[in-house]
């Protein structure tokens, strides 16, 4: 259907949201009050889902998150369908509290576990939760223990990016590959949040100088619109692109091709759950009509 619509062949990455239910409540969550939805993916919707974009599409790759993925009780059964059966790339983000024994488990089906930091000690608890800092460098050095690769992932707002620096180099310390920054988007709990904005654009031009001249070994890579001019503004119609980076499902099977519009109830597809198939639910709001642009990473 996808294909149908838009002339897209190729998908390389499903971002798979299993479940809304959270441990956190961050002040930047871009669910919001969806956080406390129940809606979530059953183990055989959600294999169904990978098995579609895997056949469908040639999806090489599932990134798996939430609200907090390791609060699934069937993370084992999707974890080792996607990465032994099917050959996939599994990629984990989570916040990385108390999940020692769940990691411990599933450490050898994990090519990549991606922890969500925003800042350094209590910046961080501030926007995430209190004692979240020290849970995650305690994951950090297990998941070095156990052989799985790490990374981060941090969003930039106005509290936290003068600490950009300083938590890429604890990062280094700790074996973590890469640092990916986000831009702050004013969807879900950042809408109630205008404080966590970064006011002056000038800064992300500063944070970049910084980073550029640090002498990292750690790769940082950054949302196009971390600049003082934002992202270009490069929309896409349909039937233009035969391929694409990613796609993300809610836990109520909503499916957003662009960054920029998760959260925003601005998909045209879904995954019917109960069918298994991905229909078009075309509206005048949509991500297409719209012509949403994707969000663009590059290195620092």
């Amino acid at each position: 259907m996808i294909r149908d619509v838009t002339g897209i062949h190729k998908i390389r990455m499903l971002y798979l949201q299993l479940l809304y239910r959270c441990n956190f409540a961050c002040l930047h969550c871009f669910h919001g009050e969806r956080l406390e939805h129940p809606d979530v993916f059953s183990a055989e919707e959600a294999v169904g889902l990978i098995r579609v974009m895997r056949e469908g599409y040639g999806t090489e790759a599932v990134t798996l998150l939430g609200g907090e993925p390791f609060l699934y009780k069937e993370l084992p059964q999707v974890v080792q369908y996607a990465g032994q059966e099917l050959g996939m790339w599994v990629e984990i983000c989570s916040n990385g509290y108390r999940i020692e024994r769940r990691l411990t488990e599933l450490a050898p089906f994990i090519d990549l576990l991606r922890i969500s930091l925003e800042g350094v000690a209590d910046t961080n608890d501030a926007i995430r939760r209190q004692g979240g800092y020290h849970a995650a460098l305690s994951t950090l050095n297990l998941a070095r223990e156990l052989g799985v690769t790490t990374a981060a992932t941090m969003t930039v707002t106005s509290r936290n990016i003068d600490e950009v620096l300083p938590l890429a180099r604890i990062m280094q310390r700790f074996g973590v590959v890469q640092l990916k920054l986000h831009c702050l988007r004013p969807v879900g709990n950042a809408a109630r949040h205008p404080e966590l904005a970064v006011g002056d654009p000038t800064a992300y031009t500063r944070l970049r100088e910084d980073l550029r001249t640090a002498a990292l070994s750690i790769e940082v890579v950054l949302d196009a619109d971390l600049s003082e001019a934002g992202a270009p503004d490069e929309r896409t119609a349909p039937g233009g692109p035969r391929g694409i980076e990613r796609i993300e499902a809610d836990p109520r099977g909503a499916l957003t091709m662009s960054c920029k519009a998760v959260g925003k109830d601005a998909h045209a597809f879904r995954y019917e759950k109960a069918t298994g198939r991905i229909v078009h639910q075309p509206t005048p709001t949509d991500e297409l009509t719209l012509g949403v642009p994707d969000v663009v990473y590059a290195r620092a």
